[in-house]
């Protein structure tokens, strides 16, 4: 990517003729349209599983609640197959070139579905589709967080990425209703266009990326120093000879040459190493989150909301659409929660209080079920609604967030793709089982559900750091000050004060980090 000044390091360095705020906002753009089309497609499969012309088309998944688990959750596995090539070759790729794939690879996977045609193996061409579709997603969403959390400023990194994890909420919210609007048209209808819908976001995720700059982080890690100061700039709205600039850069090249980076790929040993680093403890802690996301129920509610409403309640498909719509409305509204508190009340105290808000309404929805009536099962839709308001608040962006700034710059994306596998893992295993956990042990599939998320809050609160309005630099200071001084890491990130730019550097020598190394800002100080 060329710049519009390519040449007078005085001048202010543009993207698309931006730079500052307004290149900021693009970045941000691109990265929650990606996030969007990923709520879509987790919402689109709601309203058509359950659908009688859905049903029609594809006979496997008529009344057969093992088909229908596993023509939804199949996605899932095409997210972990996209997530583990990021693991292999995200480093090699950088982020941009990513993102563009993973589109292109979304929108050929769509195109295959909406051409599945009887009677030619069209749920096999179906599935095909949907796999590939979520081939695409798995590099999506393994690849965003990172880039976005690369390119923020500190005091809104939590924030730009929160908004990403909220406007998933927004796609699926989209979907459902979209769902709702087609169920009165003719019979394709009812699952082509949904399904064609998804193009609309990925050409904007395929095509945006072009023009926007790389992360600097990645940048510096493959040596490209010169792109790097130029990039930064742009973002700052600062010329590259400014203070600000090279002061910036020096951070990162200290960050990286402590980590042990030498550039080209990150080893996979790596990510298992522990010391000053913590290598191996924050990629346990970011996939950990994504663990937790899945087995708390997120989207045992979210894909088969309409059949819990048809099976577990009694209502007609299309009443489950609607009150799986005004749900998904609830969803969407407390999904801008976390904008407003993630950077004042913390990563660790809206992972806790989302741990309670939902594990009690688990406990009302199966306390509901229980007597079987159709009028004591109506409360249960409560303990849904307050379900899928607490987790749009809380753990439905925190798990996207907190992998991306936990982990340092050299493992960053093998630790991120580590993160969003065991999201995808976790949740195809959660899809797959919940419609047979339904039909077997009805109220018991949520009193599982209960207890798992009681389960996460010790882990929380004991093993989780808080990272607001931390550089990603100073949260290396975080692991070194907890390993050196054998503390835990909690209470280390309570006890380190907020640091300034230069601090981070003074600290960073203090606990040792880099100082084996060559002289970080070599290169910095001479631009």
């Amino acid at each position: 990517m060329s710049f519009d000044n390519p040449h007078d390091n005085s001048e202010v360095p543009t993207f698309m003729g931006l730079n500052g705020k307004k290149l900021n906002l693009a970045v941000s753009i691109i990265a929650t349209t990606g996030f969007t089309l990923f709520g879509y497609d987790q919402g689109v499969m709601s309203g058509i599983i359950s659908a009688e012309p859905f049903m029609n088309y594809f006979p496997e998944t008529y009344n057969n609640s093992t088909w229908q688990g596993f023509v939804t959750a199949i996605y899932e596995i095409g997210c972990f197959l996209g997530a583990l090539l990021i693991l292999l070759i995200g480093d090699k790729l950088g982020r941009r070139r990513a993102m563009i794939l993973g589109a292109f690879i979304m929108i050929i996977g769509v195109i295959i579905q909406v051409t599945a045609i009887k009677p030619y193996q069209q749920t096999a061409q179906f599935i095909i589709g949907r796999t590939i579709t979520g081939v695409g997603n798995g590099i999506n969403t393994s690849t965003i967080p990172t880039y976005q959390a690369e390119c923020a400023k500190t005091k809104n990194r939590g924030l730009l990425i929160c908004i990403e994890g909220g406007v998933i909420a927004f796609g699926t919210l989209v979907a459902y209703w979209v769902n709702f609007g087609c169920s009165y048209g003719p019979p394709d209808l009812t699952w082509r266009f949904p399904t064609a819908f998804q193009l609309v976001f990925g050409i904007v995720v395929f095509i945006g990326p072009y023009f926007l700059p790389e992360s600097p982080r990645w940048l510096l890690t493959k040596d490209r120093h010169e792109d790097a100061m130029r990039v930064i700039a742009a973002l700052k709205g600062v010329s590259v000879d400014h203070e600000e600039t090279k002061l910036q850069a020096n951070i990162i090249l200290d960050s990286i040459r402590a980590s042990g980076h030498k550039g080209g790929n990150t080893p996979f040993s790596a990510l298992f190493t522990g010391g000053k680093t913590q290598h191996a403890r924050r990629m346990i802690l970011g996939a950990s989150s994504q663990f937790f996301q899945q087995l708390g129920g997120c989207n045992a509610v979210i894909y088969f909301l309409p059949l819990l409403f048809q099976n577990s309640i009694g209502e007609t498909h299309r009443m489950s659409l609607i009150l799986g719509g005004v749900n998904m409305v609830v969803y969407s509204i407390f999904a801008t929660v976390s904008w407003f508190v993630v950077e004042r009340a913390g990563r660790r105290k809206l992972f806790l209080i989302g741990s309670v808000g939902q594990s009690l309404s688990m406990v009302l929805t199966f306390a509901c079920l229980i007597p079987g009536t159709e009028e004591a099962a109506k409360g249960a839709a409560v303990g849904l609604f307050t379900y899928i308001a607490f987790f749009g608040a809380t753990w439905l962006p925190l798990p996207w967030l907190y992998p991306a700034e936990v982990n340092p710059i050299k493992t960053r994306a093998k630790a991120n793709a580590v993160s969003t596998c065991t999201n995808w893992l976790f949740n195809f295993a959660i899809v797959m089982i919940t419609p047979v956990m339904i039909d077997g042990i009805g109220w018991g599939t949520y009193l599982f559900f209960a207890c798992t998320n009681a389960c996460f809050i010790p882990a929380i609160y004991f093993f989780f750091p808080e990272t607001k309005q931390r550089s990603l630099e100073e949260i290396d200071i975080i692991f070194a000050k907890g390993y050196v001084e054998k503390m835990s890491y909690v209470r280390a990130a309570k006890e380190l004060p907020r640091l300034t730019d230069a601090e981070v550097q003074q600290q960073a020598r203090q606990y040792g980090l880099g100082e084996e190394h060559e002289d970080a800002g070599a290169y910095a100080e001479k631009a």
